[in-house]
């Protein structure tokens, strides 16, 4: 699902440059559900904005599904970005006067290719895949934190994208709420959906299946967590 061979991003300093991320390899394969881990300054949010196609690196290779990120241009990196990855938050970035059902359809007025017909019936759908079918009429205001991740996923998951991408998904969540988003993200995967967590939290790392540990913008270990689970979705 996602390879990376060689990938540094690198930034204008005084003086010289700024090495964000030194030459990382890695692999994820369909149906994973990884967590990326590291301190402030490790690399790991200008990782995940490589991984999102929000940046582009400054040398190596990632490639997406198969496809060479590198070789598209911004209209198609923009597709990509809509509905290849699906992006879940810790601020949730749901729109304050706006339903569940309208936040969740928003993807899909940005497709060009006319690839979803019937927005509205595909939000109902992956609404009640969340839990929250009854729901559909409730603003931001009007649901617990833990709904409106849900919401939030809800809405990354409703292109069916071929990479969930979560930055930091439970960072304002209290532990119960962090649970139940985690037992959520659990279910997902076991449906076959493959994710890639950025997280500082151990209590998240335990529910992936690898953790790959970043400091100083290199991969200093890539270790297993719990049991890998197996993919379903043809």
């Amino acid at each position: 699902m996602v390879e990376l061979v060689g990938l540094r991003r690198t930034f204008p300093a005084a003086g010289g440059e700024l090495v964000a991320l030194h030459g990382v390899d890695l692999r994820v394969e369909p149906g994973e559900m990884v967590a990326i881990m590291g301190t402030s300054g490790s690399g790991k949010s200008t990782l995940l904005n490589l991984l999102g196609c929000l940046d582009r690196p400054t040398a190596g290779q990632y490639r997406l599904d198969g496809v060479s990120v590198a070789d598209l241009d911004d209209d198609a990196l923009a597709d990509v970005r809509n509905v290849r990855l699906g992006f879940v938050f810790q601020g949730f970035n749901l729109l304050p006067r706006t339903s569940a059902l309208e936040q969740v359809m928003l993807p899909m007025f940005y497709d060009r290719a006319g690839r979803f017909p019937n927005p509205e019936a595909r939000a109902r759908a992956a609404l009640e895949r969340v839990g929250l079918g009854n729901r559909l009429d409730h603003h931001p205001n009007q649901l617990s934190g833990g709904q409106q991740q849900r919401v939030a996923v809800a809405r990354a998951l409703v292109t069916e994208p071929a990479l969930l991408l979560a930055d930091e998904p439970t960072g304002n969540l209290d532990s119960a709420t962090t649970r139940e988003v985690m037992d959520l993200f659990t279910e997902l995967n076991r449906g076959g959906t493959t994710m890639i967590i950025v997280t500082h939290e151990d209590e998240v790392a335990d529910y992936c299946s690898r953790a790959i540990l970043l400091r100083d913008g290199a991969v200093v270990s890539d270790a297993p967590r719990r049991a890998p689970v197996p993919e379903t979705r043809g």
